[in-house]
């Protein structure tokens, strides 16, 4: 079980950090359930309410400091998404994304990095799903890695370049 105050990866909401940890009058409910009370760090004025027995949506702990600096020195050795038919390119995005697994948006956002390479060198733009799932899957990762290094999310890129940089 969570605690209050703690942040947390729940789903497609990305870090939200335990707000309460309470029962709630909720037909065709036990009395005893308990709730978390769940506030997205990226949505401000929302509240979610979930069952501290839900099995149906992925929740985890955020990483550590320590666990956020060794994925970092990882993200060079983490594979590209290998997708054989373009069909099942947004299916295949939308499974990592919804995996709250970093090292899956990683594969997305190395993929996508990739791929935008490959398009510029033809002449064409990234297409509207490739952009809008690397935006996903930055906002994500940026978004947990910010609490753990003590960072603001908007400078997470660039800290890993860094780190990146160093290790080279």
């Amino acid at each position: 079980m969570y605690e209050i105050g703690e942040f947390i990866v729940y789903g497609s909401n990305g870090v939200c950090q335990v707000a309460d940890i309470s029962k709630q009058e909720i037909e065709d409910t036990p009395d005893d359930m308990l709730y978390y009370e769940l506030k997205p760090v990226s949505q401000k004025n929302v509240i979610i309410r979930i069952s501290v027995e839900n099995t149906r949506i992925p929740m985890r702990r955020i990483l550590t400091e320590e666990q956020a600096r060794q994925l970092i020195q990882e993200m060079p050795q983490i594979k590209t998404l290998e997708i054989q038919n373009d069909k099942m390119r947004e299916p295949m995005y939308k499974e990592c994304v919804k995996s709250t697994d970093c090292r899956k948006w990683i594969s997305i956002i190395k993929t996508l990095h990739q791929r935008k390479i490959e398009r510029a060198r033809q002449g064409k733009r990234m297409t509207a799903t490739d952009e809008r799932y690397l935006r996903m899957a930055k906002d994500y990762l940026y978004g947990e890695l910010s609490i753990p290094l003590g960072i603001a999310k908007n400078e997470v890129e660039e800290y890993i370049s860094r780190q990146l940089d160093q290790a080279v």
